[in-house]
Parts: C-alpha cells; sequence; structure tokens
C-alpha cells in the first residue's frame, strides 16, 4: 500500500503557482487538463480540477467550497528552516494562521492556501 493525496482546487494553473513557489514542489506529469501530479514532499500530491458548488460523490450532501473550511485530515511539511518555508509560503498565497509556535517536539506554523485547504509547516 501506498499513500497519494488529493487536493480539489478550483483554479489548476493557481493551484501550481501556489504549491511550487509557496511550498516548493514540482509538476511530475499531467493527467488530462485536470489533474497535475506534484512531486517533492515525499508522497505524491494530486491537484485535481473541481469547480466549486460541485458534489465529491454521487449523492453527497456537501459539495466542494473553497472558503477557509476546516478538516481533521491536512497535510503537514516538514522543513529544516520552518520561518522560510512560512514566509515562502505567505509570498504565494497562503494566508497564516497565527505565529511560529514552539513545543517540546518542534516548532509548527497553521496556514491555509489560496482554497481554503489547512496545512502546517513545522520543523
Amino acid at each position: 500500500m501506498r499513500l497519494l493525496a488529493n487536493i480539489d482546487v478550483d483554479d489548476l494553473d493557481r493551484a501550481i503557482r501556489f504549491y511550487t513557489q509557496g511550498l516548493d514542489l514540482t509538476v511530475a506529469r499531467r493527467l488530462g487538463g485536470d489533474i497535475v501530479e506534484l512531486a517533492g514532499a515525499g508522497a505524491p500530491i494530486f491537484l485535481l480540477a473541481r469547480p466549486a458548488g460541485t458534489r465529491p460523490y454521487a449523492g453527497a450532501q456537501v459539495t466542494r467550497r473553497y472558503d477557509r473550511h476546516w478538516t481533521p485530515v491536512h497535510l503537514d511539511f516538514v522543513t529544516a528552516d520552518i520561518a522560510a518555508a512560512r514566509a515562502r509560503a505567505l509570498a504565494a498565497g497562503a494566508v497564516g494562521e497565527g505565529d511560529i509556535v514552539d513545543h517540546a517536539w518542534g516548532r509548527i506554523a497553521y496556514l491555509a492556501d489560496p482554497f481554503g485547504h489547512g496545512f502546517i509547516v513545522e520543523s
């Protein structure tokens, strides 16, 4: 078994710019016109172009939305230089959700991508 991460976005080109510039990922391949595989995070990340308001599966009671939303599943990007990683993500369009926080096990910063998906950078 292996892990793949999928991120729904409503603007594929904007998402590619954010994830390549903000998190230093690279485009590995394109799968048709609405899916892009990104490399550089330890597991492949797929950006999936899906319009706001569409249902994630037949019969779903919820629709996709791209304002800031919360989900119990998120991505953590581990880095040696959290301050630089946070600054890079912010410069590319991330929204910071507080300052870098120090813990006994390391440092963590909460952010959201331009599509409302929360993520973390940590060291």
